[in-house]
């Protein structure tokens, strides 16, 4: 049984991480830690990590940069894996997390979801058979609150066909200025807002008289706590380290 720490509980995701851990019988929830909010869980909540008085296996973090300073200091004391899910952190802060790799294990994603890692391996198979005579194009799509654009998760793609292709692309992310035709090295990444759309990414491989596309659509933020929990439970028996959904789900395939 597997001793989750949730980091940010009180926040949307935190909820759906201990929704989703109370299904599961591999694992619990032995306390969260949120500075805001009160405690509507059945486990104990910690204002901060200088409160905390239990060890648990591995911490799942959905909240914020803020807190990264205290959770690595009181993680790397302890020995306590973290699949840190939280975004928006500098690059000095990135660079915290990769030292703090060298002494715990680390899970560290740009998107948690199991499918659109899949998705991204997928990708990155068709672009070796297809990428030198097929135009590569991503479609995202979000809600109308979402604030960037494009998403970090199309340019996560976009970053790992490249590193496939034998020659360095140029992303272009808006033609409506361009008097020209479509140059062979590039990536087009293109950004749809509207309604309620949770996340929609599309990866289009369109050729000669002939169209393959990759897609994913996360019918709720749900799947995103799931991948989270997945990656805990993996990491929980994983040495010191920086991990990614490859590693889960190459040792998914392997099973």
């Amino acid at each position: 049984m597997v001793k989750i720490a949730i980091v940010g509980c009180n926040g949307k995701m935190g909820y759906f991480v201990a929704d989703t851990i109370s299904k599961r019988e591999d694992c619990k929830a032995v306390f969260g830690v949120d500075a805001f909010g009160e405690n509507k869980f059945d486990f104990p909540l910690f204002r901060s990590f200088k409160d905390v008085t239990e060890i648990p296996d591995v911490i799942i973090d959905f909240s914020n940069p803020a807190v990264l300073d205290d959770m690595l200091e009181f993680a790397t004391a302890n020995n306590v894996p973290c699949v840190i899910c939280t975004t928006g952190y500098s690059v000095e802060q990135v660079a915290k997390i990769k030292n703090a790799a060298e002494k715990i294990a680390i899970f560290y994603s740009g998107n948690m979801s199991l499918g659109i890692n899949l998705l991204i391996e997928l990708a990155k198979k068709a672009t070796k058979v297809l990428g030198k005579e097929f135009d590569i194009e991503i479609v995202e799509k979000h809600h109308n609150l979402k604030l960037d654009a494009p998403s970090g998760t199309a340019l996560m793609i976009a970053d790992n066909i490249s590193e496939t292709l034998e020659e360095e692309p140029q992303y272009v992310y808006d033609r409506h200025s361009y008097r020209k035709k479509r140059s062979k090295n590039e990536i087009g990444i293109h950004s749809v807002r509207g309604g309620t759309i949770v996340g929609e990414h599309e990866v289009i491989f369109a050729g000669h008289d002939e169209v393959v596309t990759v897609t994913h659509q996360a019918q709720s933020k749900e799947v995103f706590a799931v991948g989270a929990v997945n990656a805990g439970v993996y990491l929980a028996n994983q040495s010191a380290g920086m991990y990614d959904m490859s590693d889960l789900l190459s040792d998914k395939l392997t099973d």
